[in-house]
């Protein structure tokens, strides 16, 4: 309007809504209630490794094998597949790995959690199962799958992860690595992302199973 180029204001009577960020994290007592409601199925599976990787929904229930390098421990999601259209790799901690390696394999199927022709499909139904056998037991407060993956995030921070580590983990680039400094800094710290995501599963090891846990927090080299 100030330079002539609309006679009026073309947003006048809209409302803008305020969208508050989600800073759901959740406690010990929710994460073991979550575990033990879980079945031994692709859904289960599924959610298993979201808390232990922190990865996004659909990057892990659209996983495929060829993604998937057992002898390396790593799965590495190409850049169509994450958000930032960005090469990622995952470090796989020993629990994480004894899940995939658990999975079944269907000839000239690529998808680890899928039969059909593109990846895990059943989300609200599998949801709503989990909801219900949880508040069978003791509801807890309403979270969605994505809790998961700042509650891996907070705790690997409170283990003593470094914020540009945790970063990398989640496959975000921000923070040191947005603009400029990540042009020139290309480091991909897949040592000290397999050490947070390795820490983070023995703590939550020992939360779903009840258990003190002896994990050291992270400086410089993590002792148990």
């Amino acid at each position: 309007m100030s330079q002539g180029l609309a006679d009026a204001n073309p947003i006048v009577g809209t409302s803008l809504a305020v969208t508050k960020a989600r800073d759901r994290v959740l406690t010990d007592a929710e994460l073991g209630s979550i575990w033990d409601a879980l079945h031994s199925d692709a859904y289960g599976d599924i959610v298993k490794l979201l808390a232990l990787t922190g990865q996004r929904r659909d990057e892990i229930g659209s996983l495929r094998w060829s993604e998937v390098n057992f002898d390396k421990a790593v799965i590495s999601l190409p850049a169509e597949r994450t958000k930032n259209s960005r090469p990622h790799d995952v470090p796989l901690s020993d629990a994480a790995l004894s899940i995939l390696k658990a999975r079944p394999r269907l000839a000239g199927r690529d998808y680890v959690f899928s039969s059909g022709a593109n990846g895990y499909s059943s989300w609200n139904t599998c949801k709503q199962a989990l909801d219900a056998r949880i508040a069978a037991k003791g509801a807890i407060p309403a979270w969605r799958l994505h809790d998961l993956r700042r509650t891996a995030a907070t705790q690997m921070a409170e283990l003593g992860a470094q914020p540009h580590i945790i970063e990398a983990v989640l496959n975000h680039v921000s923070g040191h690595k947005a603009g400029v400094a990540g042009i020139y800094n290309r480091a991909t710290y897949e040592k000290e992302k397999r050490q947070a995501l390795s820490v983070w599963a023995e703590r939550l090891s020992a939360i779903v199973s009840g258990r003190s846990s002896t994990v050291v927090a992270i400086k410089g080299r993590t002792r148990r």
